[in-house]
């Protein structure tokens, strides 16, 4: 009986492994990301009603947030659909909002239901480090990392079967999203495919910064003001799953000629 739940389950794992559309990297999927969105959507709507949010007719840090957002989303669009993949963006419905809050953070929930922190504005303190840093977490998003993460997770607490966890009223899975897509979680620091989630973040990141008009070379700076900003303790909750500094710009300026092939400022 073992043996046949042992190979019940890696079927079930094995079919639920896809490569990524854009990334090109296999990844472990047993959520439905139809699913997702709608979890999303209701932590999201949570979210903001808890929180203070910046309203934009009074506030032209938040008017900067949707617009550069909304450029970075018609960038992914584009890219996506250039490449006869568009449909990996259905479901997607973007909102962008500022929240009043000191944390140096942002995050993007699938769906692209997207939140900048007030606490990072003085960080990438113009514009195009601003859509580094949204590039970055739409990338998240998009590439699906949150769904990898999560049946990374579902694996090493025994749910491996697609019969159990196809469900958004399983109270496991529930706490699963919770912990991954929750504000502030840091499940990454327990998974072994954070740093390469990383990576790609800030590789797509910088394409969809520079398809956007946003000159990528911002990219260097901005996470040198990062690191600063840690002073040694412990680091902004934007690095607190990421790689070591001289790592990340290190990659990111093997990545810029690349993203640099994309840019085209904005008028």
């Amino acid at each position: 009986m073992k043996k046949i739940i042992f190979l019940l389950v890696a079927t079930s794992v094995f079919a639920a492994c896809s490569r990524n559309a854009v990334t090109g990297r296999r990844q472990l999927s047993l959520l439905p990301e139809s699913q997702l969105q709608e979890m999303a959507l209701t932590e999201y709507k949570t979210f903001l009603s808890q929180n203070k949010v910046v309203s934009t007719g009074a506030s032209k840090d938040a008017e900067m947030v949707r617009r550069v957002g909304s450029r970075i989303a018609s960038a992914i669009t584009e890219y996506y659909t250039k490449q006869g993949k568009g449909d990996v963006l259905s479901g997607y419905n973007w909102e962008f909002n500022l929240v009043d809050n000191k944390e140096v953070n942002a995050w993007c929930m699938p769906g692209g239901k997207v939140v900048v922190y007030t606490g990072l504005l003085p960080v990438t303190q113009n514009e195009a480090a601003l859509a580094i840093v949204l590039g970055h977490e739409i990338t998240h998003a998009v590439a699906r990392h949150g769904n990898e993460r999560m049946s990374q997770e579902m694996l090493t607490q025994g749910l491996g079967s697609l019969v159990n966890v196809a469900t958004a009223n399983n109270p496991k899975v529930n706490s699963i999203f919770n912990t991954v897509y929750g504000p502030g979680s840091q499940l990454g620091y327990s998974l072994p495919n954070s740093r390469s989630q990383e990576y790609e973040a800030d590789h797509f990141g910088l394409i969809f910064a520079a398809m956007a008009g946003y000159n990528p070379r911002e990219a260097v700076t901005f996470w040198e003001r990062m690191a600063a900003a840690s002073g040694g303790q412990k680091p902004p909750e934007l690095l607190s799953t990421h790689p070591a500094d001289a790592n990340r710009i290190e990659k990111i300026k093997g990545f810029m000629n690349e993203a640099l092939s994309y840019y085209k400022p904005v008028k």
